[in-house]
């Protein structure tokens, strides 16, 4: 299959910081443009005056480039259709407003909130959907003028046609209908003069040439809306595909502990933005090869087609899996930064790339790290309950022998080893683990020929001679 002039969008609202959802919803359109070759668009849809902050639009426009989905149009980039926050947009909504209602298709409604939710509740306890129930379509303009005239700032309601059948193919759910009798009335512009979501999201996409729309599942029966509303002002709609949701190991939603975190928590616990990328193309969407893919992989293998309709659900230990994955492959530089202060300020640059090369396997997060850092060239160590019993269990003599297998041959390990088991008879695991757990104080960790060569001879020889004296 091929797309051709190919234009996705983001269009977060900024009422707080970009989470796993929101954050695949992204990448996926950011995938679905490079496929095709195409366009990736950024817009901030701010309309909601209470809850949008500057300090969230900030924190996404960061996020996003952390991630490396850079928009092609949008905030900071601009483009022919700008400007790209909704707040300023509000002259371009008012002419839309305009057309509709030259047409017809509007009318101003004065119902309160307390008298809409009394309306459905009583459509639900009569067995019916709940939907608006046309109480002001009936108004005359005389009351409508003495409505006004007492100063209520009515809503702007669409009037939906009649006995209509909206179909649409949806990317990810196939063929899809909506009989109009069931939608009702709906809001365009609010009270306060702010348009609704259906409305100036349809309306954008439609000016700035957005081609193709991936979002979540909830928003689908927002499209047969803003079908309508797009056939009555005469204007383009994209193809939708609708995500399913992501939810937690139970089926049910996402709770902090299973990862319904911001992409902020999970920067500051230290994953690597390509883990992150690895796993949530993978989140609801099938590739090929189940392995590690650049981010020009990542999007030459991405296809609509390949999308589930089943909810996605969310794998620690997968997003755990991928996380090791990036840290085997990031070079040592990048990783000496991302490891912090608490490393460097106990491991000489001048071991940086031993100490990385000895600990990358062991380590998945910074704070793993600073844990080695403070095992190896810590001053004192204080080993772990296991690494105390493997000390206990091997006897001073053991250490007697160890320190002066090293006393000979140092850190070359093959010989240091090999005299060690002629002396004491042990091998295995009887014979790596206390040798371990007197060097790092733990019966398991990075491979043990790398320690001793990392290790100053000194610290090497300290440590075993605590064990031999603890005995």
């Amino acid at each position: 299959m091929t797309i051709e002039n190919v234009k996705t969008r983001f269009a977060p609202s900024p009422t707080g910081y970009l989470h796993l959802g929101n954050i695949r919803t992204a990448l996926f359109n950011a995938l679905l443009a490079r496929r095709w070759g195409g366009q990736f668009l950024l817009r901030i849809e701010d309309t909601d005056r209470e809850r949008s902050r500057p300090e969230y639009v900030a924190a996404l426009l960061e996020d996003l480039r952390w991630l490396g989905l850079d928009w092609q149009e949008g905030p900071e980039v601009g483009g022919a259709q700008g400007p790209y926050a909704q707040s300023e947009r509000t002259a371009i909504y008012a002419e839309y407003y305009r057309r509709l209602e030259a047409t017809g298709q509007t009318y101003p409604c004065f119902c309160t909130p307390a008298e809409l939710a009394l309306s459905r509740k009583a459509q639900r306890a009569a067995g019916r959907p709940p939907r608006y129930a046309g109480t002001c379509t009936r108004l005359s303009e005389a009351e409508r003028r003495e409505r006004l005239g007492r100063g209520l700032q009515p809503t702007l309601r669409f009037r939906v046609p009649a006995g209509r059948t909206v179909e649409f193919t949806d990317r990810v759910r196939g063929p899809q209908r909506f009989a109009s009798d069931d939608i009702g009335d709906f809001v365009v512009r609010r009270a306060d003069g702010t348009p609704q979501f259906f409305f100036a999201n349809a309306v954008d996409d439609a000016l700035m040439g957005v081609t193709h729309v991936l979002r979540g599942e909830d928003h689908l029966a927002n499209t047969p809306r803003q079908l309508l509303l797009l056939e009555a002002l005469g204007l383009p709609a994209p193809e939708y595909g609708h995500l399913a949701l992501i939810v937690g190991a139970d089926g049910g939603p996402l709770s902090k502990r299973e990862g319904d975190l911001s992409l902020r928590e999970l920067r500051a616990a230290g994953y690597l933005p390509e883990a992150l990328l690895n796993y949530l193309a993978r989140l609801g969407h099938a590739y090929e090869r189940d392995e590690w893919l650049e981010p020009a992989e990542l999007a030459a293998g991405f296809a609509p087609e390949h999308l589930g309709r089943a909810p996605a659900r969310y794998d620690e230990a997968q997003l755990l899996h991928w996380q090791g994955e990036a840290v085997r492959r990031a070079d040592p530089e990048r990783l000496w930064d991302w490891m912090g202060t608490a490393v460097r300020e106990r491991v000489s640059p001048d071991n940086r790339d031993e100490f990385i090369a000895t600990i990358r396997p062991n380590v998945r997060f910074p704070a793993d790290a600073a844990f080695w850092a403070e095992r190896l060239f810590g001053a004192e160590l204080t080993p772990s309950d296991d690494g105390r019993a493997a000390i206990g269990a091997a006897g001073s003599e053991f250490f007697t022998h160890a320190l002066a297998a090293y006393v000979e041959h140092g850190a070359a390990f093959q010989p240091l080893v090999e005299k060690l088991k002629r002396r004491t008879g042990l091998k295995g695991k009887h014979l790596f683990m206390p040798l371990r757990a007197a060097l790092t104080g733990e019966t398991h960790g990075p491979e043990l020929a790398r320690v001793i060569d990392l290790m100053a001879p000194e610290r090497v020889r300290r440590r075993l001679l605590a064990c031999v004296r603890a005995g």
